[in-house]
Parts: C-alpha cells; sequence; structure tokens
C-alpha cells in the first residue's frame, strides 16, 4: 500500500498522532514506513489531515445503523475517484474497511479535528457526512443522531447544524432553514440572511485543502443559492 502517501498528496501533519494516528495504525499497519509525514511544528491543517479526518469519521457514520450499505459506499467510491483516480481510490476504500472493523472513539477524534482545523473546513465534513448518510436514500434516526453528536463535538453552531441539515432533509420551510432564518422574516432580512451565509460558505474559504474539496463546498454554496432563489421567487422581489 505504498500508493497511500501519494494519495495523502501534502503528507500528514496533527493526523499522524493521537486517536486518527492509532485508528490509521490498525488500518494500514506498516505503511506508516511509506507515509510522507510533515515536521514542521505547525498546527497548520494539510489537505492529508482533512481526507483522513473524513474517513474516520465516514466510518462512524456508516456504522451507525448497524449496517453498512452499498449506496453509502458506492456515494464514497465515487467522491474519491471524482477527487483522486481510481487507483488511489482503491487504496483509500480498503483503509475505509479497516477502519469500518474497529470502533471510533467518536468524542476523542472529534476533539482532535476541532483542535487542529478551521470552522469552515468543520462544516465542509458535516455537508459530506450527511452526503454519505443520504447515499441510500433516506437518514436514518441512528445516522441523524451520529452526525448531530459529531456536530455538538465539533462545536458546530445549532444554526449551522439546522442550515446543512436543512440542504438535504426536506420539508415546508427548508430555504428558510438553510438561510437560518425563521419565515416570517422580511425581506430585508431575507437579503442580509442570504449575504450572511453566503460568506460563510463560500467555496474559497476551503480552497487550500484542495481543488476536490472546494468543488465539493460548491455544493453546498449551490444549496444556499437555491434557498434564497426560492424564496425570492415566492414572495416576488429581487
Amino acid at each position: 500500500m505504498a500508493g497511500f502517501g501519494k494519495w495523502i498528496g501534502g503528507g500528514l501533519g496533527w493526523a499522524f498522532g493521537g486517536p486518527i494516528g492509532a485508528l490509521l495504525g490498525f488500518a494500514i499497519g506498516t505503511v506508516f514506513d511509506n507515509i510522507e509525514v510533515s515536521t514542521n511544528t505547525r498546527v497548520n491543517t494539510t489537505r492529508g489531515d482533512f481526507l483522513v479526518s473524513l474517513l474516520v469519521l465516514m466510518a462512524a457514520v456508516m456504522k451507525a445503523d448497524g449496517k453498512v450499505m452499498k449506496s453509502e459506499l458506492n456515494f464514497v467510491k465515487e467522491y474519491l475517484q471524482r477527487s483522486f483516480g481510481p487507483e488511489d481510490t482503491a487504496q483509500a476504500l480498503k483503509i475505509l474497511q479497516g477502519l469500518l472493523q474497529k470502533p471510533i472513539p467518536v468524542h476523542e477524534v472529534c476533539l482532535q479535528i476541532r483542535q487542529h482545523t478551521d470552522y469552515p473546513s468543520r462544516l465542509q465534513l458535516m455537508h459530506l457526512l450527511f452526503g454519505i448518510a443520504l447515499a441510500d436514500g433516506a437518514i436514518s434516526q441512528e445516522e441523524l443522531h451520529t452526525i448531530e453528536d459529531i456536530c455538538h463535538q465539533l462545536h458546530i453552531s445549532p444554526a449551522d447544524l439546522a442550515s446543512i441539515k436543512a440542504m438535504f432533509i426536506e420539508d415546508t420551510e427548508q430555504a428558510y432553514k438553510v438561510l437560518e432564518i425563521e419565515k416570517n422574516a422580511s425581506d430585508e432580512d431575507v437579503k442580509k440572511a442570504y449575504r450572511k451565509m453566503a460568506l460563510k460558505y463560500h467555496p474559497d474559504k476551503v480552497a487550500y485543502l484542495g481543488e476536490d474539496v472546494k468543488n465539493a463546498a460548491n455544493e453546498k454554496f449551490k444549496k444556499v443559492n437555491e434557498a434564497y432563489e426560492k424564496i425570492k421567487k415566492e414572495r416576488g422581489f429581487k
């Protein structure tokens, strides 16, 4: 599995240690000898740190309802293939299979992630986790509970959780939830909320993690715009 070092890209920094590093050690064994590990003492999150964190949290969500669906694995496979190509995806999926065999200490993992990642990156992690949970067409209560617990542990605000959740679980007030406002908000408040959310979820905020992460963030940004357009059409303002 020497190719894993290439898949990680810029190498691992903080994710090499702590509970995430321990989980990787179980999943890939002696492959650590082949991984390029960051030697600087900065806590900056590398692309590799983000992707490894995503794999670990993916495993936690996929196992939440007691069964791993083929549709979930296909969603992960398609996401990885779009980002890294078939060879490196095969490597990553083997690691994921290893992680699925191991209990995930969600609290400890989230603490490590929270200490070393900025808020936009954590929001992007949550968006991707909702996508995995919905891959089989429905988000189970167990999956939702796990994601909400991860949100809490990552210090995602309740308003941001409701916003991302509304992008995947539709109801009659979905568009307003995406913009984090009440349905009785004034037109001016709707416009202000849109500007605020567009700034918060702009893909450039996670561009440093790589083009694939930025492209995934575009989907979240698109949901904000769709919600705003829906409200505008409903209310008849420009």
